[in-house]
């Protein structure tokens, strides 16, 4: 294969130049008039000089340079800019991208992480830095497989500014459907001369819940640059370091909501059918939709984030005609998380609901009554480490070969990893449980569900002496991409032709991808040993709802809770407890020794492009025309990681396990290959009617990549599944990337100095869409309990299906080959497992996923934008609203039997934002409103159940800041963000299907920066 790219590059390479070669010798044979010759500053030609340069700083200088390079741009283009070097207008790059007109963004703990632009989320937008296409290592669940940038792991002291590339050009690397975002460091001579600024913050977060203490935690930032040799070499070095505590607190269904179903439904999980239905308060009709909940969950965690950033720029420019950089880039992101949980598991036996008129019914309420038999109430501990790293090292080199040839070399050798920082993994949790539990019941009638618990006689209260340890899980997920690139550009510019120049260029990039996951999981959920084996003070009580008082309502829900010394109760279980060894292995490394997925993906890319840029006259009107074509070629090869179980146990009423699945000696690699090669034309035109006026169209056609989860080259199946059988994934390298025929229009009226307003309208065509094919399948040869010929016999003996009684009935009068007893209490109650017999048992279905490339869908939207600064009095303001509009929305009304696969688009949504500000005598303040309507984050529920779809809630927050320049070096200021402490809601298919309420809180910041 590499014989082959290396061909292809040969052959495309010499096709490219000769092509160009060509229209150089014939572009001259087009004639026009001879340029105006150029004024030279204090030339004695007569004019009058009748404007003066006026020096701007601060806001006014970086919302005028922005609006410049808007107006100054092919096609249409945002940028923000560096108030001056090293003043980002915001600590965080998403947070001041949010800003611009069509972006929104997604926000981590409560700080902007990833962008959406147009509707289109981040994985269709992709990132640059310096011009040069970046690896991400985003870290989300399980093998990691995402192409989203983390703007989280980035600070902005050194960032010179950021361009936004709303439409596509040929010279513009491939990726970016929504947009193309090129993140600019600073250049030491593109800023002459010696340059320091040094800041330092203290950082007060008030979203820390209450496992922690609140307390101020340190950033220090400078950046540093200087020019030598009578400004032919320069250096640029910029550094920072930021700590960070924060908090979050969080109801969710964590284990995602049982359906949906028709109310016509009957099978587990479903509302009791009549005439057993009478504890159904406004039962849901026969075509009408429901869900029930699987779980409720209630969270604290903590976060402290150590985040380093640093860049080193080298610049050499020996003559006027060359210039070489070299620049390093490194990043490093360390989170630490605690998190304590209370949570109820929904055993859909002795319910009673009540629910609000269809189609779609929500539930008011949700409760189940255990009787005499009692059941577990969960609190669990949890410890979370994480560590991303970026590296990248570049080197380019402009080389003006003659008066109308220049060329561009750049390289770049980059890269972006995620690993655990932790003994425990990248999640390590342990369960806890008091077995006490007699009734659970949750009101989702409020914005906050609130939970209700009622306990065995004489229990009325949760009892530290009551305590068993239970299930565990360590998780342990890294990702690594890196990406090599070598692109080589030239540009020709006539001396008379009406094309002004022609851009040309190909370029070669290797992107290699891993992201593995193991999992270390124990299923003893039904305990283990007994409560004495577990000391009393290793459990502390804490106020559960007080750390939801921005929730209506948050006071009736269960205020109760322990929160459990995570390090003392691992120091107990991992050593012997009865018949179950240490949770560890002894040691206190807690991660599994072999990876359960292990994806690897290479792309091999080859790309050329060119471009004609012309300008020329229509009538009396200027106007420019620029027109490319790019040709992209991609050779996939993607291995996967895949497990072979050996056989299944029935370990708790409503899960089961898969044997062996993780073992090593029952995995292997397998291997599947794909390719495909696109042309992608483009076109920009813009006029000019006035010289303050610029009508732009552009049309072109753009490309963005499948995530690596989709192409990966293998199987994957669930380790727990349910008495309905598992669920699997299956990756898919031959998948097409969406392409996205564009059309632009926009108009902009540059009125004054720095305002504007603009409107635009864009219109996406976009092929390829991936959805998902689910299908049934047996894979393994290995057996479930259910519906074999044990509980069949105890279905028949009982009468019922309610799993809780029918392992029961099963443990007491089977033949003990088929089981094995863990725990029995005084009532002869067994807990254990219950094992698949070959022969005896039918074999485990599973419902696997694949991805396809299915639909053609339509985006479109308009944009306006204002932005004004009003005259000399120092305000402004900028105001910008998106509306997007798409025949790509999810189908709530469609549920999963019909077979209806459905391809929405995720993170479509409105927006707009507004920003006043004052800037002069040194004083500079802005409060800004930034809100984004309800969107769609996900077509596949918390649990990965496809058509289940997850929305975020309409959001607005209110972020201040103010600075002062005490003399004119040194600037204090102070920082705030969501100040009115906004809450979060992600749900289901209706507003009363919570899956996330989320509270984070405020975060402040006050210091002080010092420029030379």
């Amino acid at each position: 294969m590499t014989d082959n790219i290396t061909k292809r590059k040969l052959r495309l390479g010499a096709l490219l130049l000769g092509s160009a070669s060509a229209f150089a010798i014939a572009a001259p044979a087009f004639a026009q008039e001879e340029p105006p010759v150029a004024v030279e500053a204090g030339e004695e030609d007569g004019l009058e000089l009748r404007q003066e340069k006026v020096v701007v700083q601060g806001i006014r200088k970086s919302l005028s340079d922005s609006s410049d390079i808007k107006r100054n741009a092919q096609g249409v283009v945002d940028a923000i800019t560096a108030e001056d070097m090293g003043k980002f207008p915001d600590t965080n790059l998403a947070e001041s991208l949010q800003r611009i007109t069509g972006v929104s963004i997604d926000r981590a703990n409560g700080e902007g992480s990833r962008v959406t632009v147009r509707g289109f989320g981040p994985d269709f937008n992709l990132v640059l830095l310096n011009g040069r296409q970046m690896p991400s290592a985003y870290l989300d669940g399980g093998a990691p497989a995402s192409r989203s940038f983390d703007f989280g792991n980035l600070a902005s002291e050194g960032i010179a500014g950021v361009d936004v590339y709303k439409t596509g050009r040929a010279d513009l690397a491939t990726g970016g459907i929504g947009s193309t975002l090129n993140i600019k460091t600073a250049r030491p001579l593109d800023s002459p001369g010696l340059k320091f600024s040094g800041g330092i913050k203290g950082v007060f977060d008030q979203s820390v819940t209450s496992l922690g203490d609140d307390k101020v935690t340190p950033e220090i930032s400078g950046i540093f640059s200087n020019t030598l040799a009578d400004g032919t070499m320069g250096i640029a070095v910029a550094a920072s370091f930021q700590e960070r505590e924060s908090g979050v607190a969080q109801f969710g269904t964590s284990s995602g909501w049982r359906g949906a179903y028709l109310g016509s439904e009957n099978n587990w999980g479903t509302l009791p059918q009549p005439p057993g239905d009478t504890q159904v308060t406004n039962r849901p009709g026969a075509t009408d939709i429901y869900s029930v909940p699987q779980n409720g969950n209630y969270s604290l965690t903590n976060i402290n984030r150590e985040r380093t950033n640093a860049q080193i720029a080298l610049q050499w420019a020996p003559t006027d005609r060359i210039e070489a950089t070299l620049d390093y880039f490194y990043s490093k992101n360390k989170v630490e998380t605690e998190r304590s949980d209370l949570s109820v598991w929904f055993n859909h036996g002795n319910t009673t609901s009540a629910w609000t008129d269809g189609p779609i019914a929500s539930p008011l309420s949700y409760d189940e009554d255990f009787g005499d038999g009692g059941s577990d109430l969960s609190m669990g501990t949890a410890r979370l480490g994480s560590v991303s790293e970026n590296n990248s090292l570049g080197l380019n080199v402009d080389w003006q070969a003659t008066d109308n040839l220049t060329f561009t070399f750049d390289a770049h050798s980059s890269t972006a990893e995620s690993n655990p920082d932790s003994p425990y993994g990248t999640a390590g949790v342990i369960s806890v449980a008091d077995f006490s539990l007699r009734s659970q019941g949750l009101d989702f009638s409020g914005d906050l569900p609130s939970l209700s618990l009622g306990f065995q006689p004489p229990f009325t209260d949760i009892g530290a002496d009551r305590m068993l340890g239970t299930g565990s899980t360590f998780q342990a997920s890294s990702i690594k991409t890196e990406i090599d690139q070598v692109q080589l550009f030239a540009k020709y510019e006539f001396d008379s032709s009406i094309v002004n120049s022609v851009d040309f260029g190909v370029a070669s990039t290797k992107n290699s991808y891993r992201g593995t996951f193991s999992n270390n999981q124990r299923d003893s959920w039904g305990g283990v040993g007994s409560p004495d084996d577990y000391p009393d003070d290793i459990f502390r009580r804490l106020d559960l709802s007080e750390n939801f008082d921005e929730f209506s309502g948050s006071s009736s829900t269960f205020p109760q809770f322990f929160v459990v010394d995570f390090d003392r109760l691992i120091a107990v279980m991992d050593q012997p407890i009865g018949a179950f060894g240490p949770v560890c292995g002894g040691d206190g490394v807690c991660t599994a020794d072999n990876l359960q997925d292990d994806r690897r993906t290479e792309e091999d890319s080859l790309s050329a492009f060119f471009q004609v840029n012309s300008d020329f006259n229509l009538g009396s009107i200027p106007a420019t025309l620029n027109a490319g074509i790019r040709y992209e070629e991609t050779e996939v090869v993607s291995e996967a990681l895949v497990g072979f179980p050996t056989g299944t146990a029935w370990v708790a009423a409503n899960e089961l396990s898969l044997i062996g699945l993780t073992d090593p000696a029952n995995r292997d690699f397998t291997r599947l290959e794909g390719e495909y090669d696109y042309w992608l034309p483009s076109v920009d035109i813009q006029v000019e009617p006035r010289d303050d006026i610029i009508l732009r169209a552009s049309y072109s056609r753009t490309m963005t990549r499948p995530n690596y989860a989709d192409i990966q080259g293998g199987q994957s199946v669930a380790q727990l599944f349910r008495v309905d059988g598992g669920d699997g994934t299956s990756g898919n390298p031959a998948l097409e990337p969406f392409l996205s025929w564009n059309l632009d229009l926009s108009a902009e009226w540059y009125y004054d100095e720095g305002s504007y307003i603009s409107v635009g309208y864009f219109d996406k065509e976009v092929e390829n869409f991936i959805g998902r094919d689910v299908f049934s399948d047996t894979p393994f040869d290995v057996y479930t309990p259910i519906g074999g010929a044990r509980y069949d016999a105890a279905v028949a003996a009982l009468g019922t299906t309610d799993a809780d009684a029918v392992r029961q009935w099963i443990f007491n009068n089977t033949n003990p080959a088929g089981y094995e007893i863990f725990f029995t209490d005084g009532n002869g109650f067994h807990t254990g497992n219950i094992f698949g017999i070959a022969g005896e048992d039918p074999l485990v279905s599973f419902d696997i996923s694949r991805p396809v490339n299915r639909d053609t869908k339509n985006v479109d939207g308009f944009e306006i934008a204002w932005q004004h600064f009003l005259g000399d009095t120092g305000f402004g303001w900028i105001a910008n609203y998106t509306a997007v509009n798409g025949d790509v929305e999810f189908n709530n009304l469609s549920v999963p039997s019909s077979g209806d696969v459905q391809t929405p688009l995720v993170g479509l949504s409105d927006s707009y934002n507004l920003v006043g500000f004052y800037d002069k005598n040194g004083l500079q303040a802005r409060v800004a409103y930034n809100w984004r309507d309800k969107f769609l984050t996900s077509a596949t529920g918390v649990s990965g159940q496809p058509n289940n779809p997850l929305y975020v809630e309409d959001f607005g927050q209110v972020d201040l800041s103010a600075s002062y320049d005490v003399t004119e070096r040194v600037t204090v200021f102070a920082e705030g963000i969501n100040v009115l402490n906004e809450t979060t809601r992600t749900v289901g298919r209706t507003s009363g299907y919570v899956n996330f309420a989320t509270q984070t809180g405020s975060r402040y910041n006050i210091g002080a920066r010092y420029t030379w």
